[in-house]
């Protein structure tokens, strides 16, 4: 406790000199602010902005953002997508808001938006989650159309490929092999692809935050494969006081750690978003030891200032970042291998 007479000397000094003298300021807050996996995020944010930029919800920005990837026929997100190893193409989703509710659909056959059936399930049942044949049902029941039981036309080349072998071999960052013009994944040649997904936080004009993440999993995965992506504190995780963060990658290894419930538990004690994502993805390599270089797993984080990182094991690995009109850009993930 300060001394009187030493208080009085401080105070005729004046409030601003004992003010700066003592204490950092904070930094000005960024909000709203989208962020999102890999280099179809840049399309995805651009929907997301459009919510955010009028005052809208994160919740709805996060929503509108990664529909448009489940739209896209692409590798690893939505109807379009390459099959299990019996054909079929099943989509997981999830999605959480800034008061803890969330809503999850896994094993989900022939709905192109895997991500708005999620948040039917938050916002009208008292589940979080529902898969397989109940989750299409349900569904079906909340007006959502089924569409056509058959792979797109990549995608079944892709299979057919795939069948010569019948090997389950993922290669790491093979996204980001081939650019499209259109900011998604294009597919290669030879019919192999990596797991992957798009995951997306934001926080809007309120400061109030929320996440979604949607994916058809591993190309080739054993019918029935769930992955971390559908997996409130796997593959999204938001908490409204402290930040929110989303995985992409090799989802196994991300359940093992609850990976995204570490990134906001790691902000929480103060780490930045980008040293929260760090933490996490050294925690898978001491798990994997050697075999870590065989896979691929990054993390992106938002905090209440606004602030946002990533990291990644190997690189590769890239997410976009929005936060006002002419700002939508894409960031190299640092990585540790």
């Amino acid at each position: 406790m300060l001394h009187r007479r030493r208080f009085l000397q401080l105070g005729s000094l004046g409030l601003s000199a004992f003010s700066f003298s003592s204490f950092r300021m904070p930094a000005a807050s960024r909000k709203p602010i989208v962020i999102s996996t890999w280099d179809a995020g840049i399309e995805a944010n651009k929907a997301a902005w459009k919510i955010l930029r009028n005052g809208g919800r994160a919740l709805d920005a996060v929503e509108q953002g990664v529909m448009v990837t489940e739209s896209s026929l692409n590798c690893c997100v939505g109807l379009g997508a390459n099959p299990d190893r019996d054909g079929h193409v099943t989509l997981d989703a999830c999605i959480m808001d800034e008061h803890a509710n969330c809503g999850s659909v896994a094993f989900l056959e022939r709905i192109k938006h895997p991500v708005s059936v999620a948040r039917r399930v938050m916002e009208k049942t008292p589940h979080v989650m529902l898969v397989g044949e109940g989750a299409q049902q349900f569904a079906v029941a909340e007006g959502f159309p089924l569409e056509p039981d058959k792979l797109s036309d990549d995608a079944k080349k892709s299979y057919e490929n795939w069948l010569k072998k019948s090997e389950y071999k993922p290669v790491i960052n093979i996204e980001n092999s081939k650019k499209s013009t259109a900011a998604v994944p294009t597919r290669l040649e030879n019919g192999d692809w990596n797991h992957d997904t798009i995951g997306m936080v934001a926080m809007d004009a309120e400061g109030n935050l929320s996440g979604s993440c949607t994916t058809s999993g591993m190309a080739f995965k054993m019918r029935g494969r769930l992955g971390d992506s559908p997996i409130i504190g796997a593959g999204l995780y938001v908490d409204n006081e402290v930040g929110a963060a989303t995985a992409t990658g090799q989802g196994e290894d991300v359940i093992r750690i609850c990976g995204t419930h570490l990134v906001v538990e790691l902000m929480r004690q103060g780490l930045s978003p980008e040293n929260a994502c760090k933490k996490a993805v050294e925690r898978i390599i001491k798990i994997k030891g050697a075999k870590a270089k065989e896979i691929q797993v990054g993390f992106i984080a938002i905090n209440k200032r606004g602030e946002y990182g990533g990291y990644c094991i190997q690189k590769g690995f890239n997410f976009a970042v929005c936060y006002a009109d002419d700002k939508n850009f894409l960031v190299d993930g640092k990585y540790i291998l």
